[in-house]
């Protein structure tokens, strides 16, 4: 359903929002008896997604995947290349995707009500692991395979001690050091004060937006010295919905893929900046609301509560990662200084950026086989 709000005048606003939470269809080639889709809420009534994808014997280890910001669980499951997915379920685990408010399946980064990353530490992921928790038992080992911010908020989550038990977690892009680059972190400075009175997000979809829209101006920016005439790669490959960095090294992608980023990666809310921007200046993964009680729950800095892990982790990154540079290596020596005592292991997957870890038509050959090892040491 769609409605027109009105101001308090009485004259149409200029933005038609949308009510409606359905989730877009999942686009796989698995047999669509093995695809479970759970209606599921988090604990403040906000719908989410979250799909059992079934290995057929009752006993397998169960994976928890989480995409990162504006990406969805779509990205573990390309059609087109061998996914994650189909990696994981031929060597003997159960897969289960999270879409939390961040999703680009759900409508939340363009309507309704705005939210912090501590939403997504303090209901999403607690509540999607007690849920998985429930259906299978406690015998059964349960890892994680975060991306990018699905990674970031899941540091949150676990040094505030709400996931305990995780056999494993592999961490892609980011996890409790973020570092960006400096251009990229002046113009997240700029476009939060400039931008977020006149939007409230970043498109990727030109063909949504019109050549005669507020958003052209950007699609200009991020066009420049672009080798790809593609606007949609453009704000993604060759800005990062105007920052600055790139998502991914564009020549570890299929045509099919490619033709799909507008579907794979959607609109970037600006409002969500202050929250990010305050995460990036401490090196760290702070709780934004600090006057809530219902928050108190999540440490005020991640990294000083790290201590509270309580299961190994591999650090990944591309070597190119135009996004979140070295983050996970600082990370792993960060923890090798204060917290020796966790279990934590980097690996750098040469000739990689950022998102194509997992969408890059050589995934499953590069990446992939790290994952498995690591969960396969601890299953």
């Amino acid at each position: 359903m769609i409605i027109k709000a009105t101001n308090t005048r009485g004259r149409p606003a200029l933005r038609r929002t949308r009510t409606g939470t359905a989730l877009r269809p999942l686009r796989h080639r698995l047999d669509p008896a093995a695809v479970e889709e759970i209606p599921f809420r988090a604990g403040d009534g906000v719908r989410l997604g979250l799909t059992r994808v079934g290995g057929g014997e009752g006993d397998r280890p169960a994976v928890l995947l989480l995409h990162g910001h504006t990406a969805s669980a779509d990205m573990f499951l390309l059609p087109e290349t061998r996914n994650l997915v189909d990696v994981l379920l031929d060597d003997g685990y159960e897969p289960w995707l999270l879409d939390w408010r961040g999703s680009c399946r759900l409508p939340y980064n363009e309507t309704g009500g705005k939210y912090t990353y501590d939403d997504v530490a303090l209901y999403d992921i607690p509540e999607a692991v007690a849920h998985i928790r429930a259906r299978i038992g406690d015998e059964r080992p349960l890892f994680v395979v975060a991306h990018c911010i699905g990674s970031l908020t899941l540091s949150l989550s676990m040094t505030a001690g709400l996931v305990p038990g995780l056999a494993g977690v592999v961490s892609q892009g980011v996890f409790l050091t973020p570092k960006l680059a400096g251009r990229t972190s002046l113009r997240m400075t700029l476009a939060g004060e400039l931008l977020r009175s006149r939007i409230d997000h970043i498109p990727v979809d030109f063909r949504k937006v019109g050549l005669w829209s507020r958003y052209t101006p950007l699609f200009a920016l991020a066009s420049r010295k672009a080798e790809c005439p593609d606007p949609t790669c453009q704000i993604l490959h060759n800005s990062a919905w105007g920052t600055g960095a790139s998502l991914f090294a564009h020549e570890n992608l299929t045509a099919t893929t490619h033709d799909r980023l507008a579907e794979l990666l959607g609109p970037a809310p600006l409002w969500i900046l202050p929250h990010l921007r305050r995460i990036e200046l401490a090196r760290s993964v702070v709780r934004w609301h600090d006057t809530d009680l219902r928050y108190r729950a999540l440490p005020p800095n991640a990294l000083d509560a790290a201590a509270r892990i309580d299961t190994p982790v591999l650090l990944l990154s591309g070597s190119e990662n135009g996004l979140w540079l070295d983050s996970q290596k600082l990370c792993k020596d960060v923890l090798a200084h204060r917290q020796p005592q966790l279990d934590v292991t980097y690996r750098e997957i040469p000739g990689y950026g950022h998102l194509d870890t997992f969408i890059g038509r050589g995934a499953a050959l590069d990446v992939f086989g790290h994952i498995l090892d690591f969960l396969g040491s601890r299953r």
